[in-house]
């Protein structure tokens, strides 16, 4: 088995491990993997050496390793827009008063890399460190816009395009349509798609080049907000989005001082 091999089988270990969202037993992973018997636990083994993966002796089962909360917490600071972005959910959220979010997209899905709760919250899927779908979320749909055409086009073919609600767009032909038209306008909706009675409005966070970054939204049920309503808060998010953005750039690539 080549390295590359070997390394690819023990992320997708990982992430069954991770799947299961708490303490897995081997013959549960055995029944979920392609993998051969032999090859799950040989690789189950090389994780566990390597701190990846905890193996609990008494319930016989394992968990993610305290290693991975580590690399986990480098990724945050490294990596996620969450850091920077920080100061300005909090000021957008302290403002609006309503549900505003941070993504970034991971493998043509959604990750939610931070969050602040409405002055009156309600319960919805997102929550930061969650993955969800992008065809269907107002984030997701903002980021799928604005991608090359190359990476747009392998993004659409990676979607489930799984029904949650009569809203989701279930076609890449359509999905392809609303992209162009939220690149056009530089604004997103989920009109219900993702959860009955949510919805939201996003934007792109680009950067310096236009690469897409991210994107974030202000989200709130239909009991007490509209569409027409959200579209208005529309010019506060891009000018949060490009404030974060800016503070991105100057984050990953800091000013040379003069010598």
């Amino acid at each position: 088995m080549s390295e590359g091999g070997t390394v690819g089988k023990a992320m997708t270990v990982l992430d069954q491990v991770a799947g299961f969202g708490r303490p897995v037993r081997f013959a549960e992973l055995l029944a979920a993997s392609d993998l051969p018997k032999a090859t799950l636990y040989r690789l189950l083994q090389t994780l566990t050496q390597q701190g990846l993966v905890a193996f609990d002796p008494d319930r016989q089962s394992y968990s993610l390793g305290i290693r991975l909360v580590r690399w986990a917490h480098s990724a945050w600071q490294h990596s996620s827009l969450a850091p920077v972005a920080r100061p300005y959910l909090d000021a957008l959220s302290k403002e609006l008063g309503e549900t505003v979010h941070l993504a970034q997209l991971d493998n043509a899905q959604v990750l939610y890399v931070d969050k602040r709760n409405a002055a009156q919250p309600v319960e919805m899927y997102s929550d930061a460190g969650k993955v969800g779908p992008a065809y269907c979320t107002g984030v997701g749909k903002a980021m799928l816009a604005f991608l090359e055409p190359h990476a747009l086009e392998r993004a659409l073919g990676q979607q489930s395009y799984h029904k949650f609600t009569d809203n989701t767009l279930i076609k890449s032909d359509a999905l392809r349509a609303e992209c162009e038209m939220i690149r056009k306008t530089g604004v997103s909706f989920d009109r219900e798609e993702h959860e009955p009675g949510i919805i939201c409005v996003a934007v792109p966070v680009l950067g310096a080049s236009g690469r897409m970054l991210g994107a974030m939204s202000v989200t709130g049920p239909t009991t007490r907000m509209s569409l027409d309503g959200l579209a208005e808060l529309a010019p506060r998010l891009q000018a949060s989005a490009a404030q974060i953005a800016q503070a991105a750039d100057t984050w990953r690539f800091p000013e040379q001082a003069a010598e």
